[in-house]
């Protein structure tokens, strides 16, 4: 991820993280960019058993797989809580504005050791969130395609938009041949 304007200019005025608070909220830090690593690589898998669940019409297992999403939002949103109020400690104890503070800004502020796990798990985090975006379309793709087959099965076993064959019966009145399609629409 490249340093943006901003990002280059408070680096050369923001002083280094030093001390043991500051110490304390970059192993936070660490601890909440694993947890967010692990996150994303279990949506991974969930979008890739999804879409083999969805190949094979596995009806029972799909929803054993949306239970177990939805029985977990809970433990992201604190995490996501908690990472938004070490980046505000850190962004307060560096001076900067709580939207300026970026992993690439606290990596110019600390010390070589820190800096290494920061950049470490930035790139780790680069990469996975580029993969699911990746897998993230290839699902919506397939879906989509399974949207648009279901639709024409319908029409065709429907007969549904087709304009099919007019009769008039002895009163004059119109009558579509109804009989044409896989299923027989007249009551």
């Amino acid at each position: 991820m490249k340093a943006t304007a901003v990002e280059t200019e408070n680096r050369g005025r923001i002083g280094r993280l030093t001390g043991e608070l500051e110490g304390c909220k970059i192993d936070e830090l660490l601890a909440v960019l694993d947890k967010d690593i692990r996150h994303i690589q279990q949506n991974l898998s969930q979008l890739n058993e999804l879409r083999s669940l969805v190949v094979k019409r596995d009806d029972t297992a799909l929803g054993r797989l949306l239970e177990s999403i939805q029985s977990r939002p809970d433990t992201y949103i604190k995490n996501e809580v908690k990472r938004q109020s070490i980046r505000k400690d850190l962004a307060d104890a560096l001076g900067c504005d709580f939207n300026q503070m970026t992993l690439s800004l606290l990596e110019a502020s600390l010390p070589k050791d820190k800096k290494a796990q920061i950049h470490t798990r930035k790139v780790k985090l680069e990469a996975l969130i580029k993969e699911l975006k990746k897998e993230h379309l290839s699902t919506a793709l397939l879906l989509s395609e399974c949207a648009r087959f279901n639709s024409l099965v319908l029409k065709s076993i429907l007969d549904l938009g087709q304009a099919g064959a007019v009769y008039y019966n002895s009163n004059g009145a119109t009558r579509r041949q109804r009989d044409t399609a896989f299923v027989n629409l007249q009551f």
